[in-house]
C-alpha cells in the first residue's frame, strides 16, 4: 500500500489517484466528506461523531459531524501516516491496491 501511494504522489496526480487519497482519508478519520486542495495543502472533511448514525446505503440528513481542515506539507508522509495494520484496514487496503494496480494481492492474516 505504501507503494502505491508513493506512486501515487509523484508527478502529476490523476483524477483517479485523488480518489485514492480520498478513500484512504475517509477510511482512517471515518469522514462522510473528503476535500483536497493540492495547491494549498489542505485537506477539508467532516468527522462522522457516531458510526451508529452513519449507514452509508441511505442518504443521511441528520448525522453529527465535525468539520475538520487540515493542513500537510507531504502529502505522501500524510497518506502514509493514516494506514493502520489491524485486519479490517488490511482488508480495506487489498481492495484498493486489487482495483488501483489490476494485481491480485493475497490478504495473509496476522
Amino acid at each position: 500500500m505504501e507503494e502505491l501511494i508513493t506512486r501515487s504522489t509523484k508527478d502529476k496526480i490523476t483524477s483517479r489517484f485523488k480518489e485514492l487519497h480520498k478513500s484512504i482519508l475517509r477510511k482512517h478519520y471515518n469522514a462522510a466528506d473528503v476535500a483536497i486542495d493540492y495547491n494549498r495543502h489542505r485537506i477539508k472533511m467532516d468527522i462522522v461523531l457516531n458510526d451508529n448514525d452513519y449507514n452509508p446505503a441511505t442518504i443521511n440528513t441528520t448525522i453529527s459531524t465535525v468539520p475538520s481542515n487540515m493542513f500537510y506539507e507531504n502529502l505522501e508522509k500524510f497518506l502514509k501516516s493514516c494506514l493502520t495494520k489491524d485486519a479490517k484496514s488490511l482488508a480495506f487496503y487489498t481492495t484498493l491496491i486489487r482495483e488501483y494496480t489490476n494485481t491480485n494481492v493475497a490478504l495473509l492474516a496476522l
